[in-house]
């Protein structure tokens, strides 16, 4: 199948068409500039048609089941009749191959079904990169008619805190020993959950679990909420016998329904835009000023003059930015 303009691309996506969808995040991904600019084109008229669905963030401590859960929850809203999309920031994808790409085969069932995407992380050399290409490709699955995004975070740190400046709603899943989780999770993580999940919380498990929900639910009182209209649960899941997945979309769908009335879900959306920008024109200067031979030598020196200790890093960063308005002025 050929698509030739960024109309045909568009008028495939709105149709659902899977193939223009695959292809468009391709182009996305590409570093080839002729690929940027039909990507740019792309995202130019499908914008019109975006925004209407639901954009979840999932977290979660190793080993708590994330990929099982989320393969769970998107098999019980396919089966609600939603077209479900699962995309990745994985910042670490440049360095080991990437573990949605595992995530893709062990989400068989999902992968399988027709109202399902599944889409592998982009390898990157540094976390903005993957987060603009996640959130432009979210921005194709909408218009493609997906009215579910599911974005996870594979990487850790930096990409909580990212994949949660592009969602609406943040889920954070632990494991059912909730005294050593305590310990290991960081506060911040927990300040930006819209939700906790204990997940794992299978008829073996089901007493530790209700433990452990007691913990989580007295940690969320001590700390700040983010909203004046929502108070965040924790609710348990068992993603092995397919229990609690019902009660999980009721909480996002009310959580959705109550930042809708009060305004703050456009205005969380529109102040993920403005720095949305911010990001990409920091990014755009960024690559425009290291692109500069007289910066680039400029980085070296100042680079090995630090490490041999013979200057400050703020002195260092004067020198490079002097020498790029050199270069300014020797045009």
């Amino acid at each position: 199948m050929k698509f030739k303009t960024p109309e045909d691309y568009k008028n495939e996506i709105l149709q659902g068409n899977k193939v223009a969808l695959s292809k468009s995040i391709t182009l996305i991904e590409s570093t080839l500039s002729s690929h940027q600019k039909t990507a740019s084109e792309v995202l130019s008229a499908i914008l019109p048609h975006t925004g209407n669905a639901i954009r979840i963030g999932i977290t979660g401590v190793p080993g708590a089941g994330k990929s099982t859960f989320i393969e769970a929850l998107g098999l019980y809203l396919v089966g609600e009749k939603h077209k479900v999309a699962v995309l990745a920031i994985d910042p670490s994808s440049s360095v080991t191959g990437g573990s949605i790409l595992a995530d893709k085969t062990r989400m068989e069932d999902l992968s399988a079904h027709p109202n399902a995407f599944i889409r592998p992380s982009p390898s990157s050399t540094h976390l903005g990169g993957v987060a603009q290409k996640t959130r432009e490709t979210m921005f194709l699955c909408e218009a493609a008619g997906y009215d579910v995004i599911l974005v996870e975070t594979v990487g850790v740190g930096q990409s909580e805190i990212t994949a949660a400046s592009m969602v609406d709603f943040f889920l954070v899943v632990m494991l059912p020993n909730a005294g050593d989780e305590l310990q290991g999770i960081k506060k911040g993580i927990l300040e930006l959950a819209d939700a906790i999940i204990v997940n794992k919380a299978d008829k073996h498990n089901l007493e530790n679990a209700m433990l452990a929900k007691n913990v989580y639910e007295n940690a969320l009182h001590i700390l700040n909420p983010l909203s004046q209209t929502w108070s965040p649960p924790v609710l348990t899941t068992s993603a092995i016998e397919k229990r609690g997945f019902e009660e999980v979309w009721k909480v996002i769908l009310l959580h959705n329904k109550k930042m809708r009335e009060s305004g703050e879900l456009q205005q969380k959306r529109q102040k993920q835009s403005i720095a949305w920008m911010w990001n990409l024109l920091d990014d755009k200067f960024t690559n425009h000023i290291f692109a500069v031979p007289q910066v680039k030598d400029a980085v070296l020196n100042m680079s090995k003059a630090i490490e041999e200790n013979r200057i400050s890093a703020e002195e260092a960063s004067e020198n490079i930015y002097n020498s790029y308005l050199n270069s300014l002025n020797s045009h």
